[in-house]
């Protein structure tokens, strides 16, 4: 095995390894956003029993299936990174589980059953969630004291990276999955294709990138220390009230789907597919990451930098506006789906209003999460640390599927139909921003960059 640098040089530039982290992120998320994209017009129209025959799931059962597997995929976060951080070390975590992952998406392919499909979402829950975490900490990893002013902006670039891979799959997929000459196996096996690209991308950067090594005894000693269990306890209160935020976010690809299924989706010419609409997201957060950091070449400063000079923004406030801008975020569809039940055609662009506010919300709360993790976890703890936020989406979406679970009707009637569903969420989401202001008032923030040094190891 070559020499792999295990701590960053004194740098003030970009370091080497961004550039495959980024590029791996994308073909990443195309396959994960191209694959979720799909699920529930798959389980609700394409699914088939072992004869061949429709095995379809009804509106409530495909909600639950969703959030269920949205559940575990962030739940094993936990798993990857003490594989990471006390034994293997990020990047030998990050590689092994992208074979898992791979062999998830092409038993999707090759199975259109319920067991291909609970086999499929098996394997890349573990694989998918287990990478999760030690991607973005391996993100920060390859910065020291001397750069990690750059931090934000990379975090920025490395969700646009994600978000250009889920746009351009969100387009895809669908369309493929509703042709007659594709169909399923075609529409789960290209993102197959492009996870098993993004593993090579990963590797090809092994030379250039800061191995971190695995914590061992040193971890446990950490992370069980009067400060790592300190850390970890403070993060996992502002966690508990970013997991309402999920709860909502992700039923982008489950709740508004099924909404935009009754909406006439003819709009800019085209006439759309119910869950290709979901691309307008990662569109819009391509847009709005230099709208909210600054573009130096327009001298735009930033939505960031303007509300700074007069409210001073720290991570916890940029999450607080995000909270309060879910709500109405979730007050459109309610209205929409007043308009349908009246019997009157809405057309998809008020849904696209939603998504506006959503992803807005999305920008203030997630990226800042992201880095807000990162610099206050402990510095043998990070992967760690990043899964506890991503355990929050693992909370939000089990909460979602429970409320789909009981809510259902034995004569298939919801107990929660039409506005009140929306209602309901919109209403959770405005206890939860109003209950976070005091506990971000009492937040002390504290900060760990990794040190410097040119060590190196076999």
């Amino acid at each position: 095995m070559g020499q792999y640098k295990t701590a960053p040089a004194a740098s003030t530039e970009m370091p080497k390894g961004i550039p495959y982290i980024v590029t791996n992120e994308a073909a990443e998320r195309f396959s994960f956003y191209g694959m979720k994209g799909i699920l529930v017009v798959f389980m609700t129209k394409f699914m088939l029993d072992s004869s061949g025959n429709p095995d379809l799931l009804g509106e409530e059962e495909a909600r639950q299936w969703y959030h269920t597997f949205t559940s575990a995929v962030y739940f094993f976060p936990l798993i990857g990174a003490l594989i990471a951080d006390a034994f293997l070390g990020k990047y030998r975590t990050i590689l092994l589980l992208s074979i898992v992952y791979c062999l998830g998406h092409f038993a999707l392919a090759l199975d259109e059953t319920k067991m291909g499909l609970s086999i499929g979402l098996t394997l890349i829950a573990i694989g998918s969630g287990g990478i999760k975490p030690c991607v973005s900490a391996h993100v920060g990893d390859q910065f020291g004291r001397s750069n990690h002013h750059l931090l934000e902006k990379v975090f920025g670039w490395f969700y646009f990276s994600i978000n250009f891979g889920a746009f351009l799959s969100t387009l895809l997929t669908p369309w493929l999955l509703n042709h007659p000459d594709f169909g399923p196996h075609w529409a789960f096996g290209v993102p197959g294709v492009l996870m098993f690209l993004a593993t090579i991308f990963f590797w090809m950067g092994r030379n250039v990138f800061i191995h971190i090594p695995p914590g061992g005894v040193a971890f446990l000693k950490e992370t069980f220390s009067k400060n790592g269990l300190g850390s970890i306890a403070k993060l996992f209160i502002i966690y508990a009230f970013v997991a309402m935020f999920w709860a909502l976010f992700d039923q982008t690809g489950s709740a508004w789907v099924q909404q935009a299924e009754r909406m006439d989706r003819n709009f800019l010419g085209f006439e759309w597919l119910s869950s290709q609409i979901q691309s307008i997201n990662p569109i819009m957060i391509m847009l709005f990451i230099p709208l909210f950091n600054g573009i130096k070449s327009l001298k735009w400063p930033g939505l960031y930098d303007l509300i700074n000079r007069v409210w001073t923004l720290t991570p916890l406030r940029k999450i607080g506006i995000g909270f309060f801008l879910t709500v109405p975020a979730f007050l459109v569809p309610a209205w929409i789906d007043t308009q349908l039940d009246a019997g009157i055609e809405i057309n998809i662009a008020w849904q696209l209003g939603a998504y506006v506010l959503m992803t807005a919300a999305e920008v203030f709360v997630s990226i800042t999460c992201l880095e807000f993790s990162y610099t206050q976890a402990p510095k043998k703890m990070k992967s760690l640390v990043m899964a506890c936020f991503l355990l929050s989406v693992s909370l939000g979406n089990v909460f979602v599927s429970a409320v789909n679970f009981f809510i259902q009707n034995d004569d298939g009637t919801s107990k929660l139909s039409g506005p009140e569903y929306y209602m309901f969420f919109a209403g959770c989401m405005l206890v939860t921003a109003v209950l976070y202001i005091p506990v971000a008032l009492w937040y002390k923030e504290k900060t760990y960059i990794q040190d410097e040094n040119d060590a190196v190891t076999a």
